[in-house]
Formats: C-alpha cells, structure tokens, sequence
C-alpha cells in the first residue's frame, strides 16, 4: 500500500486553512506532519486537532519541520516567503493560492518553479476553472465588443481586485493577443469621455459574508453574455487545493496549474 503523502500547511488557522484542517483530517491520501501560524497567532504552541489521537501543533515557523511531500500555502506574503524558502532548501512541492505578492517575490515564485514543482493558482475551484476556459472562448470570438469583470468578496479581503478577477482578466487579454497591463482599467474616476475601444474594466465589491463572486461582462451591440461564478462554501476551494497536492507531489519541478490537475482527469 502506498504511503500517506506528509503534508504541511502554511496558513493553518486562516479561513483557508482552517477549512483545509477540516478536510484533510478525514483524507487518508495525506499525513499532516506541519501547521505554521504567524508568530503573533493566539494558535501558536496549541493542538491543531483536539483529541488524544492527534498531537501536531501549531508552529510559527520551519525550523522544526520534519519530511514533508508537499507545503499548501494560504498564508501572505510573509509566510509564503517563509514557506518558499523551506521548500526550496528541501526540494518540496509548492501548492499556494496566495494572492496581493508584490514584484519581487512573484519573481521568486517563478524561478522556484526551475528547482521545484510549484503550482500557482488564485482560485482553486473547478468550477472557476472552467469559467476561465469559457471566458477565453467568448473574449476571443468577440474581440469587438467591451469586457468588464465585477467580482464581490468578503469585507475583510485585502487585495482588490481579487486574484480570481487579474487572472481572468489576464485569461481575456491573452485570448484577444494582449496583455492585462496594457488594456486593464481599475478605475473610471477621473477618466471622462467614452470608453476606450478593447479595454477590460473591473469592478470591486466588498462585504459581509460573501465567499466569492465573478462576473465577466461581454457587452456588445444589442446584446451582453455574462459567465458568472458564485462560491457559498469555502470548502470548494480547500479541496481544489487538495487535489493538486495529491497530484503535485513528486512531480518534476515546473510552474503547474489548476488547468494541469483537471486535463489530467479528462
């Protein structure tokens, strides 16, 4: 029989981990072995799970680490860096969905993938997924008319626009021959007069509770096609991130994606 896969989390007590927590407890594919927190965390030194079968704790670093297969990060910046550079000195596979990462460390990100197996992903729904495939379709056959992306977080996301709302864009630019740098607009303010022909627009909405909403808006003449995505359980996106852990592990090194985890399931 196989062996579990020995899995650390970076990120462990945040809404992504902690739903990771959930599920991977009950996941005979892995063997949890690693839960890092920031160092101020109010976890830090207690049990990840309350019972007298599991004894892992929550740490606020690497030091202690013991062999691990693949690190999932849904940490920041900072403990991305932190979880980056563990698995580089040990030749880990890398599944993060950590978003608002400056130049210097997606850089980082990207040369990690020459040394390990890295997989990237700003939104690890399957369903999302799929709208990304869609949304390249549509915003390649209709080149001419306006694409707008709206996307609604919770009112304690940080980063706006959500990495799911760049990575679409980025989706669209691409298919119409394009970068995202040279036809995104962020904001209308301050910019009057028509709209300037081929642009993607994006709209921010924060508040309460919601998990994550995406609408990408191709509006031409007479008519619009809207491809919407609406998540209601973080869950989705915990097992999304499972599934590339499984399938990441002992991979050649290389920059993987979600799309690589589902072409191999067709």
């Amino acid at each position: 029989m196989t062996r579990a896969l020995r899995l650390a989390i970076s990120g462990a007590s945040g809404r992504m981990g902690t739903a990771l927590l959930s599920l991977v407890r009950d996941d005979a594919r892995f063997e949890l072995v690693h839960a890092t927190v920031t160092p101020d965390s109010v976890h830090a030194g207690k049990p990840v799970f309350l019972d007298a079968v599991h004894q892992l704790r929550f740490v606020s670093g690497w030091a202690s680490a013991p062999a691990i297969d693949v690190v999932i990060d849904f940490s920041g910046p900072a403990g991305l860096a932190a979880a980056l550079d563990h698995c580089e000195a040990h030749g880990i596979a890398l599944v993060t969905g950590t978003t608002g990462l400056d130049g210097e460390l997606d850089q980082r990100l990207t040369k990690a993938a020459e040394r390990i197996a890295v997989l990237r992903a700003a939104n690890f729904s399957l369903g999302v997924a799929v709208l990304t495939r869609l949304l390249k379709e549509a915003a390649s056959a209709l080149r001419s008319w306006d694409l707008d992306i709206v996307e609604a977080h919770h009112g304690r996301k940080e980063d706006a626009p959500s990495g799911t709302a760049l990575a679409l864009g980025e989706a669209a630019a691409a298919a119409r021959g394009a970068t995202l740098d040279e036809l995104a607009v962020y904001a209308r303010e301050g910019r009057p007069g028509a709209r300037e022909v081929g642009t993607i627009g994006f709209a921010v909405v924060r508040g309460g509770d919601i998990v994550g909403e995406h609408t990408a808006m191709l509006m031409g003449q007479g008519e619009r096609v809207e491809l919407s995505h609406r998540a209601t359980d973080r869950s989705i996106f915990a097992r999304g991130a499972l599934e590339s852990a499984a399938w990441i592990a002992g991979r050649a090194p290389g920059a993987w994606s979600i799309d690589d985890v589902i072409a191999s399931k067709i």
